[in-house]
């Protein structure tokens, strides 16, 4: 989710970002996002903290979550600290705020989709740069929601999920990032 939406946003911002800035800026992330958890995961597993990389409880969620606030906290802090780049601050905070709310779900002992809270996120987030930059991304917005359909249907069809777990992780990212767009839009 959140590589995916910085891609996106230094694509289509119409400022001038130096392109040595911009490779950092996507190493960081890349490294924090995709490979930090990777290898937290395999650390859970051989640890025995989880059985498998599906988290199929809610009880499974709880600990790699808590992992991932910490490193969302560390790119909003070091990567994307609020006074360089706004909006892919704002996105941080809003992936934050969907990662906070998927923890307590999990506490309660809600399975919601993950796979769709990042889906939900990302969709709102384009949608307001869209609107924040005044570009026409029509086409892929609409690309954004056939790919939600896909993950809905996939998740639905392998079972990983219920319909009410999918609305729910849709809404649970959709939601932060449409509330922290009274702060950057």
């Amino acid at each position: 989710m959140p590589l995916i939406g910085v891609l996106f946003y230094f694509s289509k911002a119409p400022r001038f970002i130096p392109p040595p800035i911009i490779k950092a800026k996507i190493l960081a992330l890349f490294l924090l996002s995709v490979i930090l958890p990777i290898l937290m995961f395999f650390l859970l597993k051989t640890m025995k903290r989880i059985k498998s990389m599906h988290l199929e409880t809610a009880r499974e969620r709880v600990i790699p979550l808590i992992i991932f606030i910490f490193i969302i906290i560390l790119i909003m802090n070091r990567v994307f600290p609020s006074n360089e780049l706004i909006e892919p601050y704002y996105f941080m905070v809003g992936i934050l705020g969907s990662t906070i709310s998927c923890l307590i779900l999990a506490l309660l002992k809600i399975k919601a989709s993950i796979h769709m809270m990042a889906i939900g996120g990302v969709l709102m987030f384009f949608i307001a740069l869209g609107i924040h930059f005044n570009i026409n991304i029509i086409g892929s917005i609409a690309l954004i929601f056939i790919i939600a359909g896909a993950v809905a249907s996939s998740r639905l069809h392998l079972r990983a999920h219920s319909a009410i777990e999918i609305v729910i992780g849709f809404f649970i990212g959709l939601l932060p990032q449409l509330v922290i767009l009274n702060y950057w839009l």
